[in-house]
Formats: C-alpha cells, sequence, structure tokens
C-alpha cells in the first residue's frame, strides 16, 4: 500500500458542496459520501481536521447587501456553519470515525470550544477535529478560517474541495474558452483574483508557507487522491516533486 503524503491535513468543505445539485441545505446522500472519504484517508492514519462552510443555509456577504447589518449577517454565517459540522460529526460517527466538534463561538451544549492544544490532542489521539464558527469574528470567510487553522495546527496542506474540479482563468460554467491552471503561485492569486480563497486566505498561506490543493469533490475518491500525492486539480504554492506530489 502507498504511503500518504502527508501526516496532517485540513479539509476545507464548502457549504455548496453539502448542497449538491439543491443548491440549498444538506444533501444526505454527499453528507454520506464526503464522510466515507473522509474516513478513507483516516484509515490511513492521516490526522484530519476539517473547516466546514455554511453558504448552503445563510452567506453573511449576501445578507449585508440587502442591508442587514454586516457583523450581525456574519454571525448568521458562523452558526449555519455549526450546524453543517453537526451534520458531518454524526454522518462520520455512524461509520465509526470518532469526531470532535470545536467552535470559534462557544456554544458548550453543543460542541467544544475551540482550544488549539486540545485540537491537537484530539488529532494526536486518532479523531477528527472540525472546526466550525469561523474564526468566531464577523468579516473573515471560513477560506480564512481554514488557512488560519491550518497554521496553528501546523497542518501540511489544505485541502479545498469545491464544486469545480480545479482552478480556472475564468468561470467555466460561463466561459467555455476557460483554460484549467494545473499550478499557481500564491502572488498569482492575489494578483488576478482567481477565485481560490480571498486574498486574506491566500496571504496567510504564503506567509506560512501552506500549500492548497483545490480539487473537485463531486469525483468520488478525489480526497484520498490528494492525501496520497496523486495529482489532482490545481496545486496553489509549493508544486511539483518539492512536496513529494506525483506527477499524472
Amino acid at each position: 500500500m502507498s504511503v500518504p503524503q502527508y501526516k496532517r491535513v485540513v479539509l476545507k468543505l464548502s457549504g455548496e458542496a453539502l448542497a449538491g445539485e439543491k443548491g440549498y441545505g444538506i444533501d444526505h446522500d454527499i453528507l454520506q459520501n464526503i464522510a466515507q472519504e473522509v474516513k478513507e484517508v483516516h484509515d490511513r492514519n492521516v490526522e484530519v481536521a476539517i473547516v466546514v462552510g455554511g453558504g448552503n443555509i445563510w452567506r453573511g456577504v449576501a445578507g449585508s447587501t440587502k442591508g442587514m447589518d454586516r457583523a450581525t449577517a456574519d454571525y448568521m454565517g458562523m452558526l449555519a456553519t455549526v450546524i453543517n459540522a453537526l451534520a458531518l460529526q454524526d454522518a462520520l460517527e455512524k461509520i465509526g470515525v470518532v469526531t470532535r466538534v470545536q467552535t470559534a463561538i462557544e456554544m458548550r451544549e453543543v460542541a467544544e470550544p475551540y482550544i488549539r492544544r486540545r485540537a491537537i490532542r484530539h488529532l494526536e489521539k486518532g479523531r477528527v477535529v472540525i472546526f466550525a464558527g469561523g474564526t468566531g469574528n464577523p468579516f473573515f470567510s471560513t477560506d480564512t478560517t481554514a488557512a488560519l487553522r491550518a497554521a496553528e495546527i501546523e497542518a501540511e496542506v489544505i485541502l479545498m474541495a469545491k464544486n469545480v474540479d480545479a482552478v480556472y482563468d475564468s468561470d467555466p460554467k460561463t466561459n467555455p474558452e476557460a483554460q484549467k491552471l494545473t499550478e499557481l503561485k500564491y502572488i498569482d492569486v492575489l494578483k488576478n483574483g482567481l477565485g481560490v480563497m480571498d486574498s486574506t486566505a491566500a496571504s496567510l498561506c504564503m506567509d506560512n508557507g501552506i500549500p492548497i490543493i483545490v480539487f473537485g469533490i463531486k469525483e468520488r475518491g478525489n480526497v484520498l487522491k490528494a492525501v496520497m500525492g496523486e495529482r489532482i486539480g490545481t496545486i496553489v504554492g509549493r508544486v511539483g516533486n518539492e512536496r513529494g506530489i506525483k506527477s499524472s
């Protein structure tokens, strides 16, 4: 059996990925598929932390554009991430993966508060940790949460699972001529606004040297492929054999 290329990873799941074709709420089949993919990685003794978004339930930015106070809208979005995190925890534990949810905003009746050392200890004990509630602050996205938590727990890579299979030079949904980009530097993301993640998150990854692998969540087995070092999607930051990533 091949050896995983990474020992500790942060998997970033967008809320939209949980909604599937419906575009809203949680698709139970997709939730189960994602849980199974996480289990496959976890079974190879890889320490997995997950940051989950809430866009399938509520998007703070969308609320603020309609006149809502931005901070209030963002706090509502943080609560949406907790709903997704609890659903994911339930799906994982039903297939035998011990899981802890940690929230940036305290709600002790449903989850632990985020404590860095406790999160690391959970990972060392073989538990999957799901980070919910964003950073706990308005005006920051869950992409920034993924970058921040990855730096805090010293993860080796961020696996960014999206509804598209890679990063493109323009929107492939509206431009049939859009070109797939297999490798990017952090500065390319910042300069060209490629939609990988927001500028705050990209800057944080660049400052801490955390590579990002962007890939599609719809294709079964992609999470494991990324962890095993197979070349899929788009790699941002350190590329090629510098991280032991195999060429396809």
